[in-house]
């Protein structure tokens, strides 16, 4: 290995919890999710399940719920089309700064709605006594831990307002994108000298794909998109 390849002149610069978070981590979390997914799946079929507590209380759940679903929904979509595709693809259409701030604009409001919907929620599952006594630990958890990453993620729109040259956006676009093809020395580069605040954003978001498979987050990956495509049930023929 070539000692004077910048990729390894720049983990001078990091600490080894650094290396660990945004190096190793994310392979670790990834299996974990993909074993422990296979393995409850084939395990406890029967918890695979979002234990919804609507039945106990219908006030403001609907509203809640569709506020939350609504914008978490645009942040992944927003999350997974920005860090994911390459700059080569847009450059022709839109620039750097440019993505930044539509990046800004789009989760902003993603954010503020899933924030709002998010605690109603809380409120609902901490102070309703049915709830509260019917939820099991990891669903409060899960929902602080979203919630604490929910508003690490607005900080980090509060801080692109101080660079919006678009660079530090590439930089995490780099790291994702060389993460996601198994380059970690030069996803570790991509990640020096970024603000803590995305740091710790990426080492949370690493977290929840870590505890996926054993929380009510694994209904995300069983939604009944199939049904779209099936054909008619035919339930009463004469």
């Amino acid at each position: 290995m070539n000692i004077s390849d910048p990729n390894l002149q720049n983990l001078a610069n990091l600490n080894w919890l650094q290396i660990f978070l945004f190096g190793i981590y994310p392979y670790i979390a990834l299996v974990v999710a993909i074993i422990g997914t296979w393995a409850r799946f084939d395990l406890s079929q029967y918890s695979w399940k979002t234990g919804s507590s609507q039945m106990l209380r219908k006030k403001n759940m609907r509203a809640a719920s569709n506020l939350f679903h609504i914008g978490i929904i645009g942040i992944l979509l927003g999350h997974f089309v920005g860090l994911l595709t390459p700059h080569w693809v847009y450059e022709p259409f839109i620039t750097a700064p440019q993505k930044q701030l539509l990046a800004m604009v789009a989760g902003g409001i993603a954010g503020v709605v899933c924030w709002i919907g998010m605690i109603m929620l809380i409120i609902r599952r901490f102070t309703d006594d049915r709830i509260s006594h019917t939820s099991s630990m990891s669903d409060k958890l899960v929902l602080i831990i979203l919630f604490v990453q929910l508003n690490l993620g607005l900080l980090t729109i509060v801080a692109s307002t101080s660079h919006m040259d678009g660079g530090t956006m590439m930089q995490l676009a780099s790291w994702a994108q060389n993460i996601t093809v198994f380059r970690p020395l030069q996803a570790l580069s991509s990640i020096e000298g970024t603000s803590v605040v995305y740091q710790l954003h990426i080492a949370l978001g690493i977290t929840l794909i870590l505890i996926f498979p054993f929380t009510r987050l694994i209904h995300i990956i069983s939604a009944p998109v199939w049904y779209l495509g099936r054909r008619y049930q035919i339930v009463r023929q004469k």
